[in-house]
């Protein structure tokens, strides 16, 4: 296995989405390390793209971050009491990222369960295992991605990504993003990507599914 370097985020946040399924997000804190494979991403495209914080080139104290180099982590709050957690894509001043919205856990569970759910893992029902790290803001929560991660490189050695091969086309479906209801026409747009066979994706969509052959 092997650490994402810098070139590997430097491509549109369409590419990028793709490319990272099937990575492991690893995160290494006082308290222990986590990791989680990627099971699910969105891309967001910039300044033209109106589900994007950066369309019409806004540009604010949030979301300078998406104005800077390739390879950073883009972290902000939702409702304000969730994280989500981006990685930048493109060039800088091409505000292009990518959120993460699902991970398969894979080390570090009991933590993830602590901080999730303040109990065991051996005292989690199914579901509760299953809803770990199936969006957005539960992934952030089970890893301990904060606001504080805002702009850090994921090239250096506490939050990073370990490439792992991208998961075969035929098991990649390809639809559309959530919980984007303001964006008018780009409600509409393709941009969303998961692991069609993984039980932690956070919605899935039956009807691309069955295109897909499953």
């Amino acid at each position: 296995m092997e650490k994402a370097g810098k070139d590997f985020y430097m491509k549109s946040a369409l590419e990028l989405a793709r490319a990272l399924l099937g990575c492991l997000l690893i995160h290494r804190t006082e308290d222990g390390i986590c990791t989680g494979k990627i099971v699910e991403t969105e891309a967001y495209m910039g300044t033209k793209d109106k589900a994007s914080h950066s369309y019409n080139n806004r540009r604010t104290k949030r979301t300078e971050t998406m104005f800077g180099p390739s390879g950073q982590a883009y972290v902000y709050l939702i409702y304000g009491m969730y994280h989500c957690m981006n990685i930048v894509a493109a060039e800088p001043d091409n505000p292009q990222a990518v959120l993460i919205r699902a991970l398969e856990p894979i080390d570090g569970l009991d933590l993830m369960a602590y901080r999730r759910y303040s109990k065991s893992l051996s005292d989690c029902s199914r579901k509760e295992l299953l809803n770990l790290t199936n969006g957005p803001g539960k992934l952030c929560q089970a890893m301990k991605i904060t606001i504080k991660n805002n702009g850090e490189s994921l090239t250096g050695n506490s939050l990073y990504i370990v490439k792992q091969g991208t998961p075969k086309a035929s098991d990649i479906i390809t639809t559309t993003r959530i919980n984007i209801a303001y964006a008018e026409e780009a409600v509409h747009f393709p941009y969303r990507f998961y692991i069609k066979n993984s039980p932690y994706v956070s919605v899935r969509d039956k009807a691309e599914e069955l295109k897909a052959g499953r």
